[in-house]
């Protein structure tokens, strides 16, 4: 299938569905602003329970947080992201469009069936690049462009009830801050010791300048964020690295179920790598626009904890309890974004099955929006609908199950096919005789009659 017709496709059986409909579409929409359905709130929701699972409560050197979205104004003051929290941006002239200037670079690169990474590089050199290949407007056609200039992602906002009252303020542009400015209360109010690590998911927001590719790049984003604190004295940062680098591979290929072959590591040059992180890789997927990141591991050293203890006075040491040395932990940190997650799920899950002309979502049982769907044979027979309602109800205790009695069970089953549900509970003649049901395989669509008390277990 060509990459951009199953981009479509996507993004066809998301809105039809359920899963992710755009934003405020009544009004004619807003742009990099998308809406999770029934089903899409549900398919996160299991992503992010699965990754809290796998990263905090299954860990002894973990511990959870949900800290503000909007924090006193000098956090971000002191992170950097007031004066350095920048895209470089470029305006057409003949169409008054924008575009990040990197990302304009690349895609020309792309098109012409090579790769190019320019992230990270000078505004003087992106503008030398585009004026020497001559890189025109992807929306005009024409070639008439401003300078490159840093355009700042944070959200400004005000704190105030009056307008003589109002004080500036941001929405977060990550939730990793929140973690550092918390890091003493933490420390203060638990039995961690390090070398431990502090997770949370939450909103992240960003002004955008980049359109297109669905949910991939959005103002308002999940994040799913991790700051593992270390003695640098007393560990080895390059295996701590090591370490969340295979824990990262494994959740993606194994949890997730993610295809090796569509992944890769990419490590950051120096002139893309933030000045604060000694090593930066990303593991990108490959979606249909591209090798994109998709989960970003960064060895950020001292510099957050040592910045806000500067701007706020607070000592943010630790003692060290059998030598009495006070110093800053460093850390390391795993981020990714819960919207990449969910669309490389849907991409790598979808499979047009010609030989049986259906669409089905391949998805891991522990995700699927519904573990199981239940149906009553015929609807207009009241002792049918009554055994298939009471196995619906004693089921929906323990998962999330789908009620379906519309149409025929062939249009039933391909329906629930399409929404990725693993398992298909068929209550009929013979379930009232002998207390067997029929459960239909969504991938293999093998039928076969267990027991009503087997059925859990089979789920």
């Amino acid at each position: 299938m060509n990459p951009s017709d199953k981009m479509n496709d996507i993004v066809s059986l998301s809105k039809r569905r359920g899963f992710v409909y755009p934003s405020s579409e009544i009004y004619g929409g807003l742009a990099n602003a998308y809406e999770y359905g029934p089903l899409g709130v549900e398919l996160k929701r299991n992503l992010i329970n699965l990754w809290w699972k796998r990263f905090i409560t299954q860990r002894p050197d973990m511990v959870g947080l949900d800290s503000s979205i909007i924090l006193h104004p000098k956090t971000w003051e002191a992170s950097g992201h007031v004066g350095g929290f920048s895209d470089p941006l470029i305006d057409c002239k003949e169409c008054q469009r924008r575009k990040r200037a990197d990302h304009l670079i690349e895609e020309y690169y792309q098109a012409k069936g090579e790769e190019k990474q320019v992230e990270g590089l000078p505004d003087s050199e992106l503008d030398q690049i585009i004026q020497t290949e001559k890189i025109p407007c992807p929306y005009c056609g024409g070639f008439n462009w401003t300078k490159v200039r840093q355009f700042n992602l944070l959200f400004e906002t005000s704190i105030g009830i009056v307008p003589e009252t109002e004080s500036k303020a941001y929405l977060r542009g990550e939730t990793a801050q929140g973690i550092f400015t918390t890091f003493k209360n933490i420390l203060d109010s638990t039995r961690v010791k390090l070398p431990f690590g502090v997770g949370q998911t939450g909103k992240g927001f960003r002004n955008e300048i980049t359109l297109g590719n669905f949910i991939f790049r959005t103002m308002e984003f999940e994040m799913a964020e991790i700051e593992y604190f270390f003695d640098p004295e007393n560990s080895d940062w390059e295996a701590i690295f090591g370490d969340w680098q295979g824990q990262m591979w494994q959740f993606v290929t194994q949890d997730l179920g993610i295809s090796p072959d569509n992944l890769r590591w990419r490590e950051h040059p120096d002139e893309e790598r933030s000045f604060y992180s000694r090593r930066t890789v990303d593991l990108d997927y490959n979606f249909p626009f591209g090798f994109k990141e998709l989960w970003g591991l960064a060895y950020r050293t001292d510099y957050d904890l040592k910045q806000h203890m500067e701007y706020s006075g607070q000592d943010l040491q630790v003692v060290d309890s059998s030598t009495g040395r006070k110093f800053l932990p460093h850390v390391i940190e795993p981020a990714v974004g819960v919207n990449r997650l969910f669309l490389m799920i849907l991409l790598e899950a979808f499979y047009h099955d010609e030989e049986n002309q259906r669409i089905v979502l391949r998805l891991p049982k522990e995700l699927a929006p519904y573990r199981a769907a239940v149906f009553p044979l015929l609807k207009n027979k009241p002792e049918l609908v009554a055994k298939a309602d009471e196995i619906f109800k004693e089921l929906s205790q323990i998962y999330p199950i789908a009620w379906d009695d519309r149409g025929n069970i062939g249009k039933r089953y391909l329906s629930q096919d399409e929404i990725g549900t693993p398992t298909c509970i068929t209550i009929d003649f013979q379930t009232l005789e002998d207390g067997t049901v029929t459960l239909r395989d969504r991938d293999s669509m093998e039928q076969v009659r267990v027991p009503v008390g087997e059925v859990v277990g089979k789920i």
